[in-house]
């Protein structure tokens, strides 16, 4: 699946969002392994935040930047899992106009290749809420990896063929 040359690269304005108790800008290594690829990718890091995993906050943030025009897309670290404090999937829920149930299920076919089994303790997830593609990935640095190289790389290119999200986005709010 190629990326086509004669097609203009449209860099995506992104947020970052890790959603942890116990992380802070010193030691959140899968944030900055996200932010290292978004910028070699040729994007835009257009904010960048840590909130703790408290659903209402995840929830404003989200709603925050979802309002936001110089932002085109989310992506989130950590809080998928299955544990009592894991809340992302849910704040999600909250603001999606659209599931993309695609992509939970892909990163979950490639998190198999590298971690078997233990793939099933994540809710992964992905939606587009008013124009806005949002997508919570694992906190772990191999999973935003996978994702990111596995998926949202290519899915964020312009000139990725034979489709990809970005040149859907003119088209998200249409009714």
């Amino acid at each position: 699946m190629p990326i086509d040359e004669s097609r203009p690269f449209l860099p995506v304005r992104i947020a970052l969002l890790t959603v942890s108790d116990s992380r802070t800008a010193a030691d959140d290594r899968s944030g900055d392994i996200l932010a290292e690829r978004i910028a070699a990718a040729g994007h835009v890091l257009a904010a960048r935040y840590i909130e703790r995993d408290e659903r209402s906050a995840i929830v404003a943030r989200l709603h925050s930047w979802i309002d936001d025009p110089q932002i085109d897309c989310i992506i989130t670290t950590g809080g998928t899992g299955v544990t009592g404090r894991d809340v992302t999937p849910e704040a999600l829920a909250q603001v999606q106009d659209k599931e993309i149930p695609g992509f939970g299920e892909l990163f979950r076919w490639l998190s198999y290749q590298t971690i078997g089994t233990s793939t099933i303790q994540s809710r992964a997830t992905a939606c587009v809420s008013r124009g806005t593609y949002i997508f919570a990935l694992p906190g772990s640095t191999g999973a935003v990896k996978d994702a990111w190289d596995g998926i949202l790389v290519s899915q964020l290119d312009s000139r990725f063929r034979p489709c990809n999200f970005v040149e859907l986005m003119p088209r998200l709010t249409e009714r």
